[in-house]
């Protein structure tokens, strides 16, 4: 009866373990196990060069989402960026779309600048305005060829 009381007692105990370990790798992997706190909008870019999923989506500084698909629409051939907002973030229709660098060679994130539409983005919608990310290689080689 003891033996048993021991056994039980130990078994509890790793399963509170496993438990704790499976708790701590959803959160400290940033993992989202049902995605409900957020929504999807989709923008159009000519040009993402650098930008990858995870990258942030900020306005005014403040992180509000995450790029968390990128793909190329074959017709058009731009690249489509479909991005997770926080539900309490309301987008317009006239917001804009920027690719933009963390320092000056640091990594790419989306800059949202807020319009001043009254017409609200609902989930699957499309940012219209965009502004594509900022080759610096082929700035470089127009000014060193005399193209600017």
């Amino acid at each position: 009866m003891n033996r048993s009381l021991v056994e039980i007692g130990v078994g509890i105990f790793v399963l509170i373990g496993i438990i704790c370990v499976g708790y701590l790798t959803v959160r400290l992997g940033k993992m989202e196990l049902f995605g409900v706190d957020y929504y999807s909008v989709s923008a159009q870019f000519q040009s993402i060069s650098g930008l990858n999923n995870g990258a942030s989506v900020e306005v005014a500084g403040v992180q509000i989402g995450k790029v968390y698909s990128i793909s190329l629409e074959k017709e058009e051939m731009v690249a489509v960026v479909k991005m997770k907002i926080k539900k309490g973030v309301v987008l317009t229709d006239d917001v804009i779309a920027s690719i933009k660098t963390a320092g000056l060679i640091g990594d790419k994130y989306i800059k949202l600048t807020p319009g001043g539409s009254d017409e609200i983005l609902n989930a699957g919608d499309t940012i219209i305005e965009t502004e594509s990310a900022i080759d610096l290689e082929e700035l470089i080689s127009k000014y060193v060829f005399g193209g600017v």
